[in-house]
């Protein structure tokens, strides 16, 4: 009903955005080309932030921009994983059958990287995601997995992505080697107050909407109630729009996103 009452051809909220309509926020490519610039030189990179800031999507973007001729992304998504489960998910995304024992596992993953790099000229990119769930035994391993040559060459690139308590987890002293391997390290803090009103806008335009829609007074308390999250900004428009559509507004004021609020239980 709101799509419609708004001239709207589809939910621009959605999490399932396609990435070339990504929103070019100052924070999101100063992360994009830090992975940039990962690409070219290889090794360890450590994205991190705030649930719902976009972490995520960054990777799907970087993913998508990765020419498959010479890189294969391999994304582990949960990283609540025994050691030898996370073998096997990495054996599996190297498209290797995981044998049974621990060390056959882990020669056949150093294998498969080497080959891929100097048999079929392709980088492996691996990708761990959530990894604030990662434990210390996968940790420690991470490091032996992706040393070659005395650890003279890296062969892949590795990007662990995780929330703000990982920054502490990964300093501390037993993880000390791993943390000297990253060479890329960016902290996402989600959209400033001026972006979260050109993000909204940009969405609406996206599906069709030119319509000022939203007050200043609205933006105001949109960007006041969700810190920068991308996430939570998309579900509080969301409801915005659906409340306003029922109450047959044209213009949303920060009277109902204050209702709107309410609603989803958002603690500003």
């Amino acid at each position: 009903m709101y799509k419609a009452f708004y001239g709207l051809s589809y939910d621009p909220f959605l999490k399932s955005i396609e990435t070339k309509d990504y929103f070019k926020s100052q924070d999101f490519k100063g992360a994009l080309s830090r992975l940039e610039f990962l690409k070219n030189i290889n090794g360890f990179g450590l994205v991190t932030g705030e649930p719902g800031v976009g972490k995520s999507f960054l990777l799907r973007c970087f993913v998508d921009s990765l020419n498959p001729n010479l890189f294969k992304p391999v994304y582990i998504p949960i990283s609540t994983l025994t050691v030898m489960d996370f073998y096997r998910a990495l054996c599996n995304g190297l498209g290797i059958i995981p044998a049974y024992k621990k060390i056959l596992m882990f020669k056949q993953i150093q294998e498969s990287i080497y080959t891929y790099q100097h048999s079929k000229n392709i980088t492996p990119v691996i990708i761990v995601d959530e990894a604030q769930f990662l434990t210390n035994s996968v940790l420690d391993d991470l490091r032996l997995i992706f040393n070659f040559e005395m650890d003279s060459k890296d062969y892949a690139i590795l990007i662990l992505s995780g929330q703000t308590p990982f920054i502490s987890q990964i300093s501390r002293q037993p993880h000390e080697a791993l943390r000297q391997r990253i060479v890329v390290n960016f902290h996402l803090t989600g959209l400033t107050k001026d972006e979260t009103k050109e993000y909204i806008k940009s969405r609406l335009k996206l599906a069709g909407c030119f319509d000022q829609i939203f007050t200043d007074s609205a933006y105001e308390l949109l960007y006041s109630s969700t810190n920068g999250s991308i996430r939570t900004l998309n579900s509080l428009v969301r409801m915005c729009l659906i409340s306003g559509a029922n109450e047959k507004l044209k213009s949303i004021d920060n009277e109902l996103v204050f209702m709107a609020q309410n609603e989803l239980n958002i603690v500003a």
